[in-house]
């Protein structure tokens, strides 16, 4: 037994969850380490995020704290040792929005909207004050990964063209953005109405955005295909619920364009440095949804600087960035 499992031991042996059946659970792509614990029918989600890891338990804890005074639907934390790395979780369900339309794709649009209606009810709530916020600036050297993990090379053409486009067509940051919002990071509770059908996951590195970040992060979902007709019409519900203008289109483009160059970095990083291979294989569908929306014609001339600096993912290049 490792000193961390012996650690992870002794927390648990001062709670009520000792004695409870340990199961591991898919991880996420940090260092965090999950198992779902149960007795019969109940059960609670442990959460390892050892310290000196890159990962953290306070975030998720303050962030779970906000979400719930806004009314939201996190996890409960139910014991919690911020030094150790360690938290226990309430279990909001074993479906998350992908598993369930795997069962059921005809379901797709009442999940997609009740994700929106969360969507658009966070972006009504004031945003935490102690965090961090995507200005073009910020934003544009979020990209740099592309350059330095995909492409192997400088991407300093790609940075600059990257902020006069965030500074044109998305430079007001003032909506509270959960950042990795999509199909596996949201449980699907049928059971329950309203908000409340719709629990929240992964949300510690939340952060001050431009509204419609978490939009582009749903519908342009790297681990699962998003059909282009149900896209467009979330878009069009998410716009008629705002009264946004049809400028709100190229903000979304520039929005997506950036998040996804970035992830175009994290995959091969993660590749690489935590030996986790499998993100590679998710690339194609990163750079299919750059290509999406790149061709804005609003977004020109970042796509031709995008072309000049990023090779396209050939089976042959995909190889390369093996570990």
């Amino acid at each position: 037994m490792s000193a961390r499992e012996e650690q992870i031991n002794a927390f648990l042996q001062a709670t009520e969850w000792r004695e409870w059946q340990r199961a591991p659970l898919a991880g996420d792509a940090s260092t965090r380490r999950y198992e779902r614990l149960s007795s019969g029918a109940n059960s609670v989600i442990l959460m390892d995020a050892p310290s000196g890891s890159g990962a953290t338990t306070t975030e998720f804890a303050d962030l779970a704290a906000a979400l719930q005074d806004f009314k939201l639907c996190p996890p409960a934390i139910l014991a919690h040792d911020p030094v150790l790395g360690a938290m226990v979780i309430s279990d909001l369900g074993r479906d998350d929005f992908a598993l369930w339309l795997a069962k059921r794709p005809e379901d797709a649009e009442m999940l997609y909207r009740a994700a929106i209606d969360v969507l658009l009810h966070l972006r009504q709530q004031m945003p935490p004050a102690d965090l961090s916020v995507m200005t073009p600036e910020i934003g544009a050297a979020m990209v740099g990964l592309a350059g330095e993990h995909y492409a192997g090379r400088p991407a300093d053409d790609l940075i600059s063209e990257m902020a006069r486009a965030l500074e044109r067509l998305a430079p007001h940051a003032d909506t509270l953005a959960l950042r990795d919002y999509h199909a596996e990071n949201l449980i699907w509770r049928p059971g329950l109405s309203g908000l409340a059908r719709v629990g929240l996951l992964d949300f510690q590195d939340a952060f001050v955005a431009p509204e419609g970040y978490d939009l582009v992060s749903l519908l342009r979902d790297a681990r699962r295909d998003v059909p282009p007709a149900l896209v467009t019409r979330m878009v069009a519900y998410y716009m008629d619920k705002t009264n946004a203008d049809q400028g709100f289109h190229a903000q979304l483009a520039c929005l997506g364009a950036q998040r996804n160059l970035r992830i175009l970095g994290v995959f091969p990083r993660l590749a690489k440095q935590m030996r986790k291979p499998k993100y590679l294989a998710l690339i194609p569908r990163v750079w299919a949804n750059l290509q999406l929306d790149l061709a804005h014609p609003a977004l020109a001339e970042l796509r031709r600087v995008a072309d000049a600096t990023l090779p396209s993912p050939t089976d042959a290049f995909l190889e390369g960035l093996q570990p």
